[in-house]
């Protein structure tokens, strides 16, 4: 593969630069600051938010934006502009404060930055795992309805949360995305409300746009499901060996490292290389 012409390098981060302990290999530390030395964006693009990147951004010394929230959020580390929010409209929050009032059925509100709770949900900060998110307590939700990125109910009531999403369901609600799970480990079912249409891919768009680069100069580097949308750009597509099936087959180069062998490092050396 020729990566002579690469100006943009976007690294998912958990299962990809990260390993399962969570930190960035050495190799991956030297060759990202190597690149951006010689003019190539090395960014993130991950489902976190802004605030559980930052100290990895900090890590590899990066001066760039950030694609955050699985898309929601592009921002610029370190400065904090902000290029892209694709927020819940108020009245959308509003109703599902609603709902979450009239099933019972706990809640949160997720900002670019912050997980936003109140005193009644305060139990539910122990099943949201937002990756180093930062909380904060606020006396209303209804007095914090602007700038919701996205609403999670958590409950170990099924029937609650399908009432819930079937009043954010056609014909109900108009561009929402709903995503609905259980977690194995609390016994317990989640359902996240976000505005549609938010992908990684879109977001890719939007930097490319701002920073004039092609999708053909553009490596992206994943491995799970999230990133399926980015795997169907004409980007160079790569995987590591951890990555889920599907990422691999749409994948143009597969890596035989995985994670927590610092694949990101093999492949950010083998294009600083032939830049070199």
């Amino acid at each position: 593969m020729d990566f002579k012409s690469v100006k943009l390098i976007l690294l998912d981060l958990d299962g990809t630069l990260l390993s399962n302990e969570g930190a960035i290999g050495d190799k991956s530390r030297k060759y990202a600051k190597l690149l951006s030395d010689k003019g190539v964006v090395v960014t993130f693009a991950s489902g976190r938010m802004y605030s559980a990147l930052e100290q990895y951004a900090k890590e590899l010394d990066l001066n760039c934006y950030i694609i955050c929230s699985d898309g929601a959020i592009i921002k610029h580390y370190p400065s904090g502009n902000v290029l892209q929010k694709i927020a819940l409209k108020p009245q959308k929050v509003t109703k599902g404060i609603d709902l979450a009032n009239k099933h019972v059925v706990k809640m949160v509100m997720c900002t670019e930055s912050e997980v936003l709770y109140t005193e009644h949900n305060e139990a539910t900060m122990q099943l949201i795992d937002r990756f180093g998110a930062q909380f904060r307590l606020v006396d209303d939700y209804r007095t914090v309805n602007e700038d919701i990125i996205e609403l999670v109910y958590v409950g170990e009531n099924r029937q609650s949360l399908h009432e819930i999403k079937k009043h954010f369901s056609f014909p109900y609600s108009f561009g929402i995305k709903l995503t609905y799970s259980k977690s194995q480990s609390h016994y317990q079912y989640y359902l996240e409300v976000k505005r549609k249409n938010i992908s990684k891919a879109r977001a890719l768009t939007d930097l490319m746009k701002k920073l004039k680069i092609s999708i053909r100069d553009t490596v992206v580097v994943g491995d799970w499901y999230n990133d399926v949308e980015l795997f169907k750009t004409k980007a160079i597509k790569v995987s590591l060996a951890n990555a889920v099936p599907e990422i691999k087959f749409l994948s143009d180069i597969k890596l035989e490292q995985t994670n927590n062998e610092d694949g990101v490092g093999e492949l950010l050396e083998m294009i600083y290389k032939q830049k070199h």
